[in-house]
Protein backbone atom coordinates (compact mmCIF):
# COMPACT_ATOMS: atom_id res chain seq x y z
CA UNK A 1 0.00 0.00 0.00
CA UNK A 2 2.80 2.41 0.94
CA UNK A 3 4.85 1.68 -2.18
CA UNK A 4 1.81 1.84 -4.45
CA UNK A 5 0.78 5.22 -3.05
CA UNK A 6 4.33 6.46 -3.47
CA UNK A 7 4.37 5.40 -7.13
CA UNK A 8 0.93 6.91 -7.82
CA UNK A 9 2.06 10.13 -6.11
CA UNK A 10 5.22 10.31 -8.22
CA UNK A 11 3.17 9.85 -11.40
CA UNK A 12 0.83 12.68 -10.43
CA UNK A 13 3.71 14.84 -9.19
CA UNK A 14 5.69 14.29 -12.39
CA UNK A 15 2.95 15.85 -14.50
CA UNK A 16 2.49 18.64 -11.95
CA UNK A 17 6.21 19.37 -12.20
CA UNK A 18 6.13 19.46 -16.00
CA UNK A 19 3.29 21.99 -16.03
CA UNK A 20 4.98 24.03 -13.29
CA UNK A 21 8.20 24.12 -15.32
CA UNK A 22 6.27 25.90 -18.06
CA UNK A 23 4.93 28.50 -15.64
CA UNK A 24 8.41 28.89 -14.15
CA UNK A 25 9.84 29.62 -17.62
CA UNK A 26 7.14 32.19 -18.32
CA UNK A 27 7.41 33.95 -14.98
CA UNK A 28 11.10 33.49 -14.27
CA UNK A 29 12.35 34.59 -17.70
CA UNK A 30 9.52 36.43 -19.49
CA UNK A 31 8.26 38.07 -16.28
CA UNK A 32 4.70 37.13 -17.28
CA UNK A 33 2.50 35.60 -14.58
CA UNK A 34 0.22 33.58 -16.85
CA UNK A 35 -3.01 32.78 -14.99
CA UNK A 36 -4.34 31.06 -18.14
CA UNK A 37 -1.55 28.46 -18.01
CA UNK A 38 -3.92 25.68 -16.89
CA UNK A 39 -6.31 26.39 -19.76
CA UNK A 40 -3.54 25.52 -22.23
CA UNK A 41 -3.10 22.25 -20.40
CA UNK A 42 -6.82 21.45 -20.49
CA UNK A 43 -7.02 22.39 -24.19
CA UNK A 44 -4.21 19.93 -24.92
CA UNK A 45 -6.00 17.26 -22.89
CA UNK A 46 -9.14 17.73 -25.02
CA UNK A 47 -6.95 17.66 -28.15
CA UNK A 48 -5.56 14.26 -27.10
CA UNK A 49 -9.06 13.00 -26.29
CA UNK A 50 -10.51 14.04 -29.67
CA UNK A 51 -7.63 12.64 -31.69
CA UNK A 52 -7.75 9.37 -29.75
CA UNK A 53 -11.52 8.94 -29.72
CA UNK A 54 -12.36 10.12 -33.25
CA UNK A 55 -9.14 9.60 -35.23
CA UNK A 56 -7.75 6.64 -33.25
CA UNK A 57 -4.48 8.54 -32.83
CA UNK A 58 -2.32 7.52 -29.88
CA UNK A 59 -1.72 10.21 -27.20
CA UNK A 60 1.97 9.45 -27.64
CA UNK A 61 1.66 10.75 -31.21
CA UNK A 62 -0.36 13.73 -29.98
CA UNK A 63 2.54 14.43 -27.67
CA UNK A 64 4.47 15.50 -30.77
CA UNK A 65 1.59 17.63 -32.10
CA UNK A 66 0.10 19.45 -29.10
CA UNK A 67 3.38 21.03 -27.84
CA UNK A 68 4.06 22.46 -31.30
CA UNK A 69 0.58 24.02 -31.33
CA UNK A 70 1.07 25.22 -27.75
CA UNK A 71 4.39 26.81 -28.71
CA UNK A 72 2.88 28.57 -31.73
CA UNK A 73 -0.22 29.84 -29.92
CA UNK A 74 1.84 31.07 -26.96
CA UNK A 75 4.27 32.81 -29.33
CA UNK A 76 1.30 34.57 -30.96
CA UNK A 77 -0.24 35.55 -27.61
CA UNK A 78 3.04 37.04 -26.44
CA UNK A 79 3.45 38.98 -29.70
CA UNK A 80 -0.09 40.35 -29.84
CA UNK A 81 -1.07 40.62 -26.19
CA UNK A 82 1.98 40.59 -23.92
CA UNK A 83 4.56 42.49 -25.91
CA UNK A 84 2.64 45.82 -25.70
CA UNK A 85 2.44 45.35 -21.92
CA UNK A 86 6.18 44.68 -21.73
CA UNK A 87 6.94 47.78 -23.78
CA UNK A 88 4.86 50.16 -21.69
CA UNK A 89 5.72 48.73 -18.24
CA UNK A 90 7.88 51.12 -16.26
CA UNK A 91 8.91 48.48 -13.75
CA UNK A 92 8.81 44.73 -13.12
CA UNK A 93 6.03 45.24 -10.61
CA UNK A 94 3.85 47.02 -13.14
CA UNK A 95 4.47 44.29 -15.75
CA UNK A 96 3.49 41.60 -13.25
CA UNK A 97 0.29 43.44 -12.29
CA UNK A 98 -0.65 44.09 -15.94
CA UNK A 99 0.09 40.51 -17.00
CA UNK A 100 -1.97 39.10 -14.13
CA UNK A 101 -4.98 41.18 -15.18
CA UNK A 102 -4.52 40.40 -18.89
CA UNK A 103 -4.11 36.63 -18.44
CA UNK A 104 -6.97 36.60 -15.90
CA UNK A 105 -9.20 37.80 -18.74
CA UNK A 106 -7.61 35.33 -21.16
CA UNK A 107 -8.41 32.54 -18.68
CA UNK A 108 -12.14 33.25 -18.90
CA UNK A 109 -12.06 33.59 -22.69
CA UNK A 110 -10.35 30.21 -23.17
CA UNK A 111 -12.46 28.54 -20.49
CA UNK A 112 -15.67 29.95 -21.99
CA UNK A 113 -14.78 28.68 -25.46
CA UNK A 114 -14.03 25.19 -24.11
CA UNK A 115 -17.28 25.16 -22.10
CA UNK A 116 -19.24 25.99 -25.25
CA UNK A 117 -17.45 23.37 -27.34
CA UNK A 118 -17.05 20.51 -24.84
CA UNK A 119 -19.61 21.27 -22.11
CA UNK A 120 -18.99 21.11 -18.38
CA UNK A 121 -18.98 17.32 -17.93
CA UNK A 122 -15.84 15.46 -16.90
CA UNK A 123 -14.10 13.65 -19.75
CA UNK A 124 -11.73 10.70 -19.88
CA UNK A 125 -10.62 7.92 -22.17
CA UNK A 126 -9.01 4.55 -21.68
CA UNK A 127 -5.48 4.21 -23.01
CA UNK A 128 -2.89 1.57 -22.15
CA UNK A 129 -4.58 0.36 -18.99
CA UNK A 130 -2.44 -2.75 -19.24
CA UNK A 131 -1.22 -3.72 -15.76
CA UNK A 132 2.53 -3.45 -15.13
CA UNK A 133 4.26 -4.92 -12.08
CA UNK A 134 6.77 -2.54 -10.46
CA UNK A 135 8.27 -3.60 -7.10
CA UNK A 136 5.25 -5.81 -6.53
CA UNK A 137 2.80 -2.99 -7.25
CA UNK A 138 0.35 -3.27 -10.14
CA UNK A 139 0.11 0.04 -11.97
CA UNK A 140 -1.36 0.95 -15.38
CA UNK A 141 1.17 1.24 -18.21
CA UNK A 142 -0.21 4.71 -19.11
CA UNK A 143 0.81 6.03 -15.67
CA UNK A 144 4.30 4.58 -15.97
CA UNK A 145 4.72 6.14 -19.41
CA UNK A 146 3.44 9.49 -18.12
CA UNK A 147 5.98 9.46 -15.27
CA UNK A 148 8.91 8.48 -17.51
CA UNK A 149 8.06 11.08 -20.15
CA UNK A 150 7.47 13.84 -17.56
CA UNK A 151 10.85 13.22 -15.92
CA UNK A 152 12.57 12.90 -19.31
CA UNK A 153 11.12 16.18 -20.62
CA UNK A 154 11.71 18.03 -17.36
CA UNK A 155 15.22 16.63 -16.88
CA UNK A 156 16.11 17.31 -20.52
CA UNK A 157 15.00 20.92 -20.26
CA UNK A 158 16.96 21.34 -17.02
CA UNK A 159 20.09 19.95 -18.71
CA UNK A 160 19.71 22.26 -21.71
CA UNK A 161 19.29 25.32 -19.54
CA UNK A 162 22.17 24.51 -17.19
CA UNK A 163 24.70 23.03 -19.67
CA UNK A 164 24.30 24.85 -22.99
CA UNK A 165 25.04 28.31 -24.37
CA UNK A 166 21.36 28.73 -25.20
CA UNK A 167 20.49 27.96 -21.59
CA UNK A 168 23.06 30.47 -20.37
CA UNK A 169 21.31 33.13 -22.45
CA UNK A 170 17.98 32.30 -20.82
CA UNK A 171 19.55 32.40 -17.37
CA UNK A 172 21.17 35.75 -18.09
CA UNK A 173 17.80 37.28 -18.99
CA UNK A 174 16.18 35.72 -15.93
CA UNK A 175 18.94 37.01 -13.64
CA UNK A 176 19.35 40.52 -15.03
CA UNK A 177 17.23 41.59 -18.02
CA UNK A 178 18.64 45.12 -17.71
CA UNK A 179 22.26 43.97 -18.17
CA UNK A 180 21.68 41.23 -20.77
CA UNK A 181 21.61 43.64 -23.77
CA UNK A 182 25.13 44.79 -22.83
CA UNK A 183 26.47 41.40 -24.01
CA UNK A 184 24.39 41.32 -27.18
CA UNK A 185 21.39 39.36 -25.90
CA UNK A 186 18.04 40.25 -27.45
CA UNK A 187 15.92 40.23 -24.30
CA UNK A 188 12.59 40.50 -26.09
CA UNK A 189 13.37 37.54 -28.35
CA UNK A 190 14.50 35.40 -25.41
CA UNK A 191 11.43 36.34 -23.35
CA UNK A 192 9.13 35.51 -26.26
CA UNK A 193 10.83 32.12 -26.73
CA UNK A 194 10.62 31.31 -23.00
CA UNK A 195 6.91 32.19 -22.95
CA UNK A 196 6.30 29.95 -25.98
CA UNK A 197 8.26 27.06 -24.41
CA UNK A 198 6.10 27.45 -21.31
CA UNK A 199 3.01 26.98 -23.48
CA UNK A 200 4.55 23.88 -25.08
CA UNK A 201 5.28 22.38 -21.65
CA UNK A 202 1.70 23.04 -20.51
CA UNK A 203 0.43 21.27 -23.64
CA UNK A 204 2.77 18.32 -22.99
CA UNK A 205 1.50 18.07 -19.42
CA UNK A 206 -2.10 18.20 -20.63
CA UNK A 207 -1.62 15.28 -23.00
CA UNK A 208 0.10 13.18 -20.31
CA UNK A 209 -2.50 13.97 -17.63
CA UNK A 210 -5.35 13.11 -20.01
CA UNK A 211 -4.09 9.51 -20.18
CA UNK A 212 -5.00 8.74 -16.55
CA UNK A 213 -7.01 11.63 -15.03
CA UNK A 214 -10.55 12.83 -15.72
CA UNK A 215 -10.67 16.48 -16.74
CA UNK A 216 -13.23 19.17 -17.56
CA UNK A 217 -13.31 22.50 -19.36
CA UNK A 218 -13.41 24.34 -16.03
CA UNK A 219 -10.50 22.44 -14.48
CA UNK A 220 -7.66 24.63 -15.70
CA UNK A 221 -7.82 26.98 -12.71
CA UNK A 222 -6.91 24.22 -10.27
CA UNK A 223 -3.87 23.20 -12.33
CA UNK A 224 -2.77 26.83 -12.63
CA UNK A 225 -2.97 27.33 -8.87
CA UNK A 226 -1.05 24.11 -8.20
CA UNK A 227 1.60 25.09 -10.74
CA UNK A 228 1.88 28.50 -9.09
CA UNK A 229 2.27 26.90 -5.66
CA UNK A 230 4.97 24.57 -7.01
CA UNK A 231 6.86 27.46 -8.63
CA UNK A 232 6.84 29.46 -5.38
CA UNK A 233 7.66 26.41 -3.25
CA UNK A 234 10.58 25.44 -5.46
CA UNK A 235 11.87 29.00 -5.82
CA UNK A 236 10.82 31.37 -8.60
CA UNK A 237 12.73 30.57 -11.79
CA UNK A 238 14.45 27.51 -10.25
CA UNK A 239 13.72 24.55 -12.54
CA UNK A 240 15.18 21.89 -10.24
CA UNK A 241 13.11 23.36 -7.42
CA UNK A 242 9.96 23.09 -9.55
CA UNK A 243 10.72 19.43 -10.34
CA UNK A 244 11.27 18.49 -6.69
CA UNK A 245 8.31 20.54 -5.42
CA UNK A 246 6.02 19.03 -8.07
CA UNK A 247 6.94 15.47 -7.16
CA UNK A 248 6.58 16.27 -3.44
CA UNK A 249 3.15 17.81 -3.95
CA UNK A 250 1.94 14.81 -5.94
CA UNK A 251 3.10 12.35 -3.27
CA UNK A 252 1.55 14.35 -0.41
CA UNK A 253 -1.78 14.69 -2.24
CA UNK A 254 -1.89 10.96 -2.91
CA UNK A 255 -1.06 10.06 0.70
CA UNK A 256 -3.71 12.45 2.06
CA UNK A 257 -6.27 11.03 -0.37
CA UNK A 258 -5.47 7.44 0.63
CA UNK A 259 -4.89 7.73 4.40
CA UNK A 260 -6.93 10.78 5.50
CA UNK A 261 -9.75 11.94 3.24
CA UNK A 262 -9.91 12.69 -0.52
CA UNK A 263 -11.75 15.94 0.25
CA UNK A 264 -8.69 17.24 2.10
CA UNK A 265 -6.15 16.71 -0.71
CA UNK A 266 -6.48 20.28 -1.99
CA UNK A 267 -6.41 21.65 1.56
CA UNK A 268 -3.17 19.75 2.22
CA UNK A 269 -1.66 21.42 -0.84
CA UNK A 270 -2.37 24.88 0.49
CA UNK A 271 -1.30 23.95 4.02
CA UNK A 272 2.07 22.77 2.71
CA UNK A 273 2.35 25.97 0.68
CA UNK A 274 1.70 28.16 3.73
CA UNK A 275 4.27 26.23 5.80
CA UNK A 276 6.97 26.64 3.13
CA UNK A 277 6.07 30.30 2.63
CA UNK A 278 6.46 31.00 6.36
CA UNK A 279 9.64 28.91 6.69
CA UNK A 280 11.43 29.90 3.47
CA UNK A 281 9.68 32.77 1.61
CA UNK A 282 12.24 32.44 -1.21
CA UNK A 283 11.24 28.79 -1.78
CA UNK A 284 13.00 25.52 -1.02
CA UNK A 285 15.67 26.02 -3.70
CA UNK A 286 15.48 29.78 -4.17
CA UNK A 287 17.96 32.38 -3.03
CA UNK A 288 17.01 35.31 -0.86
CA UNK A 289 17.28 37.55 -3.94
CA UNK A 290 14.45 35.72 -5.79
Amino acid sequence: MLVSNLLFGLVLGGTYALVALGLSMQYGISRIMNLAHGEFMIAAAFCAYILFDYANLSPLVTLFIAPVIGFGVSWLIYTVMMHPLVKRAASRGQLEADSILATFGLLFVLQGVMLVVFGSDFTSYSYLNTPVNIFGVIIAASRVIALVLSLTLGGGLYFLITHTRWGATLRAVAFSPESAPLVGIEVDKVARTAFAIGGALAASGGVLVSMFVTFSAAGGVVFTMKALIIVIMGGVGNLMGALVAGLTLGVIETFVTSYVDPGLSLASTYLLFIIVLLWRPQGLFGSARS
